[in-house]
Order: C-alpha cells, then sequence, then structure tokens
C-alpha cells in the first residue's frame, strides 16, 4: 500500500473514531511539528511515512483521553461518590469476587452506560480503598474474576499515589485473558474533606487498535506495530503476529522515541536491513510508541 493510501485510510479511520467520543471530552495534545524532519536518502518516503505515524498517534491520543475524560466524568457522579455497601461486599467477596449482580445498581447502571457508548471501553470496575473488588461490569468479568483484591495492580497504585487519573501497563486480564490497557480513577467523597472512596477503572479494547491496523492491508513485508514503553506490544498490524510476544527495546527506532523523538532510521532487525519510522505519542501520563517497519528495498524501489 502506498503512504498516500495509508494516509487516506487513517484519516477515515480518524474520523470514524472521532465520531465515538463527545468533542467537549477529548483533550488534544499537541505534537512536534513535523517540519523538524531531518533530510536524508530517503527523505519522501520519512515525510510520508511521519506524516501516516503522526496520524495515528493523535488518533490514539484523541481514545485514550476521551476514554479518561469519561471515566472522570462518571467518578464525579452523586452516584459513583455515594458510600459502598461494605457489609453486602464482606458477605459475597470471596463467594461472587464483589457485589451481587443486582446490588448497587446505581453505580452498575452507569458503568453499563458508559460500555454500550464507548466502544473503546470494554469493562469497568469499582475497586475498594483497600484494593478489594467492588463490582465489575460487564458482570461475566467478576463472575470469572480470579483475584479479590487487585491492590497490587500498577493502576491502582498509580491511581492512589498521585490521587489522579492513571493509565496502567498492558497487561493481561485474569478474568477474561485478554490483553488491556487499563485507566484507573480515584473517586473522593462529596463532603470537604474528600474522603476516597474507591477507585473507578476502565478496560481499554486493545483489540479494536489491532483491528484498524489489519485494515491498512499493508504488503506481507511491511507492519505498523504499537508499543509502551515497558516494550510491550499493543497491537500489530500483521494478524499472524497479534498474540506473539516481541522485543523492540534493542532498536535504536524504540530507543529514540522514548526519548521523545521521531523520525526514520535504518536498522538491522532479523539480519534484514528494514527502514522504520517511528513515532512517540503521549499516553496520559505514560508513553506509547509507533513504529512502521519495511524493508529498505521498498524505499529504494519507490523512490525509482
Amino acid at each position: 500500500m502506498s503512504s498516500k493510501l495509508l494516509i487516506g485510510t487513517i484519516v477515515i479511520i480518524l474520523l470514524f473514531s472521532l465520531t465515538t467520543v463527545p468533542g467537549d471530552t477529548l483533550l488534544i495534545s499537541s505534537t512536534s511539528n513535523l517540519n523538524q524532519i531531518k533530510v536524508n536518502p530517503y527523505n519522501e518516503s520519512n515525510n510520508s511515512n511521519l506524516l501516516s505515524l503522526n496520524i495515528l498517534a493523535n488518533s490514539l491520543e484523541y481514545r485514550l483521553n476521551g476514554a479518561a475524560s469519561i471515566l472522570e466524568f462518571a467518578s464525579n457522579l452523586s452516584e459513583m461518590k455515594s458510600m459502598a455497601n461494605v457489609s453486602l461486599l464482606n458477605a459475597t467477596l470471596e463467594t461472587l469476587h464483589g457485589i451481587p449482580p443486582y446490588s448497587d445498581l446505581q453505580k452498575r447502571n452507569i458503568a453499563q452506560d458508559i460500555i454500550s457508548h464507548y466502544l473503546e471501553i470494554a469493562g469497568i470496575a469499582f475497586i475498594m480503598p483497600n484494593g478489594d473488588t467492588y463490582f465489575m461490569e460487564p458482570y461475566a468479568l467478576q463472575s470469572n474474576q480470579t483475584k479479590n483484591n487487585l491492590a497490587y495492580r500498577d493502576y491502582f497504585k498509580g491511581a492512589i499515589a498521585t490521587n489522579d487519573t492513571y493509565l496502567g501497563d498492558i497487561i493481561t486480564s485474569t478474568s477474561s485473558g485478554v490483553k488491556r490497557a487499563i485507566i484507573a480513577v480515584p473517586v473522593f467523597s462529596e463532603r470537604g474533606e474528600g474522603v476516597l472512596t474507591g477507585v473507578l477503572v476502565g478496560s481499554i479494547n486493545l483489540d479494536i487498535l489491532n483491528k484498524e491496523l489489519q485494515s491498512f492491508n499493508l504488503s506481507p513485508d511491511q507492519r505498523i506495530v504499537y508499543v509502551d514503553s515497558n516494550d510491550t506490544k499493543i497491537a500489530d498490524s500483521e494478524r499472524g503476529f497479534t498474540n506473539r510476544s516481541e522485543s523492540f527495546s534493542n532498536l535504536k527506532s524504540f530507543q529514540n522515541a522514548i526519548e521523545g523523538k521521531f523520525g526514520s532510521i535504518v536498522e538491522k532487525i532479523n539480519q534484514d536491513n528494514m527502514f522504520v519510522s517511528y513515532y512517540p505519542m503521549e499516553a496520559l501520563q505514560n508513553k506509547w510508541i509507533v513504529l512502521w517497519i519495511q524493508p529498505v528495498s521498498n524505499i529504494t524501489d519507490n523512490n525509482n
């Protein structure tokens, strides 16, 4: 697929993605000026690739910030701020992994409404200040939960430590077995002292990102991947590699992106010379990276 056609496809997907999040909930982060791109022997491909990756990075930022804004809005609703039924939870935590499915419906209904309207959010949980799970929606996530206390999770620790919205590391859900990115928002009481009543957690559906990358119909020797700062792959344009564990931390492109740089570089991957374009994105307090990998021969052939 040519760079121009890929850019057009990405723009369509970006416009579509923006319809899933209300405009007044978006927090748009500024990106580096593309005019800063340095001239190199592959300058035309470099510019086209970085424009495509800039669009992808912005789309990801919109989605994550939109999801965070929705969760923050929900955390400030009086129904969500109301004190949880601790006595009920204590009676059912070990058997139901939280409260019964028809209990505290005000909180559950808010969670269900969010999930039904925002495809990026696959599940929502309310966690008590001590880490005990209060409820999960859809309820199937709660009933399949294998751990009742989530205080060990980095997203919970981050939200508690910062008293702010926190994007955790990519994890594999113990209840669904699916890889997720988790956004956690602390919930405080309505009283002036701001007592912490729990943490509202949203699970981001990464499969949407996989499907979008795979819809670009890149040639078999090209790949676009999303990677987090811990070198965990988030999504992959290559269907056969979606669930394959890989490391990118040894790539100079990855290292440059971690430092906040963007550009293109020729480096050896599996003994082959590859043209790698890279672009960082601000994922709340975290950093994610977009990599576009293709053989050097693709660039030289296209420029002849």
